[in-house]
């Protein structure tokens, strides 16, 4: 499924002549931009915008020469965004490109932003005073902070205050300061007091949510090259929203609607891209259900443009098998049988757990996690908990060698002798060994588990059963053992 994702991505970078010659991009044919760096010479230096947080377009490349000058130049003009001039051993530079594409800069790498000197673009004068001003502050704070100068300290605080309130105010229309709003996090004014006479933390964290976005601007794509666009969506959705199908689902359509009403293509498709990567591999059990709104809602329907029909047929054959098997179904019962050829009822397990392990008796992870497997069904076989290991290969000689080999005995056997299944369409088994975890009703609590971390997930679905539950005790749960 990761060929997907960097489909998707290809998609957005070779974006249809139309509009990817955005309003951002300046009506000048060329860029040119100068620099001199004391203390770099003889090298290369890598001209690149942010494309999310962590990745880079490089868009041209200089020679630092022997006296440490250098000119990126090109006969178009660059897309807007925030670029860094990256230099050998993790050195790098950035710059605002907005209207101003010929310009000159002049540092040292003893500290960059210290003697960054600017000429010829108004946007990097703006950016590099502020950080200069900024760097004061806290050098000054740091000598206040070793003196332990508390009303200095104060003091300083205030005026840092003063002149942040004024700078924005004064450089308001400048994307310097649209940078610094949509990067700092919402002020958040004194909280009412709750009923215990404290302040009132839910309060806070929802009036921090709702004002999350208010400084950032959807219409603006130039925040798409930059790292800012990525990390607020990432910190909205997975940080500042429950994680659940519902709650992930909500706050998910409410960030893309705010970017479909920012009229901005490349901004809506990048929110759209971001909000669907974490997911389609998740870190929270069960989640993978937003990858599947995601690609129904946005993908499916075109509102997500994907220019690999073939890639977005596959991944669609990949969500259709993902959205009957999701966490909060009803696992459909698999049609298998035993060594002795006779049928396998899954509803008439009674357990209050059962546990599906598909696996193919050849896979080498899977005979990895046989031996834990074993360890799991021996320890807790009668205890409230059955496991249903089922080989989706056909060879019956390798399907019984695996059994005695890794001593499976004690599981509940099965196969589909007459080779009716595809399990990767009909149970999401396109890696083996995919494991699902069902409840008393065989509902599906848990999917794609690793088998050393069955255990682990049953006793803490159970502590989390017997809270909301309080008059049924851990002690009392039927399969509540020792590990």
């Amino acid at each position: 499924m990761k060929n997907f994702l960097l489909a998707a991505l290809l998609c957005l970078l070779l974006l249809p002549a139309a509009w990817a010659q955005s309003a951002s991009q300046t009506s000048s044919n060329s860029f040119r931009i100068t620099g001199h760096i004391k203390g770099l010479k003889d090298t290369t230096c890598i001209l690149a915008h942010y494309l999310g947080a962590t990745q880079y377009i490089p868009k041209d490349t200089a020679r630092i020469d022997g006296t440490g000058t250098l000119v990126f130049e090109g006969k178009k003009s660059l897309p807007q965004g925030l670029y860094l001039a990256v230099a050998p051993k993790n050195r790098y530079i950035q710059f605002l490109i907005t209207d101003d594409q010929e310009f000159s800069f002049d540092t040292d790498t003893a500290n960059v932003v210290q003697y960054m000197k600017v000429t010829g673009s108004t946007e990097n004068e703006l950016f590099y005073t502020y950080q200069q001003q900024l760097s004061k502050f806290q050098n000054e704070a740091q000598a206040l902070t070793a003196q332990k100068n508390a009303p200095a300290m104060s003091a300083l605080q205030k005026q840092a205050s003063t002149y942040r309130s004024q700078f924005l105010k004064d450089n308001a229309s400048s994307f310097t300061v649209k940078l610094l709003k949509a990067s700092a996090e919402p002020e958040v004014p004194p909280a009412p007091k709750a009923a215990n006479g404290r302040p009132d933390s839910v309060w806070v964290f929802n009036y921090f949510k709702k004002h999350f976005w208010d400084d950032f601007d959807f219409a603006d794509e130039r925040f798409v090259r930059t790292p800012f666009l990525q990390q607020k969506i990432d910190r909205y959705i997975q940080e500042l929203t429950v994680q659940t199908p519902d709650s992930l689902i909500k706050e998910a359509d409410y960030v893309v609607n705010k970017a479909i009403a920012g009229k901005n293509k490349e901004v809506k498709y990048y929110s759209i891209f971001y909000i669907t990567r974490p997911y389609e591999q998740p870190k929270v059990i069960g989640t993978d259900g937003l990858f599947v709104h995601m690609f129904e809602k946005y993908y499916a329907t075109g509102i997500m443009t994907v220019s690999d029909s073939a890639t977005l047929k596959s991944v669609g054959e990949r969500v259709a098998s993902m959205k009957p098997n999701l966490v909060g179904k009803v696992m459909v019962a698999p049609v298998v049988t035993d060594t002795l050829r006779k049928p396998i009822i899954m509803q008439n397990i009674k357990a209050d757990y059962t546990v599906l392990f598909f696996y193919s008796p050849t896979c080498g992870h899977c005979r990895e996690s046989a031996p834990k497997l074993q360890k799991f069904v021996d320890a807790y076989k009668g205890k409230g908990i059955e496991v249903m290991a089922i080989a989706i290969d056909q060879d019956m000689k390798e399907w019984k060698g695996f059994i005695r080999e890794f001593k499976l005995g004690n599981a509940i056997n099965g196969m589909d002798l007459a080779n009716r299944t595809n399990y990767a369409h009909q149970y999401d088994v396109w890696t083996t060994p995919t494991v699902y975890v069902l409840d008393k009703d065989k509902r599906i609590i848990a999917r794609k588990l690793p088998a050393e971390q069955i255990e682990d997930f049953i006793l803490f679905h159970k502590r989390q059963q017997a809270t909301k539950n309080p008059a049924v005790a851990p002690g009392n749960v039927k399969a509540s053992v020792k590990k």
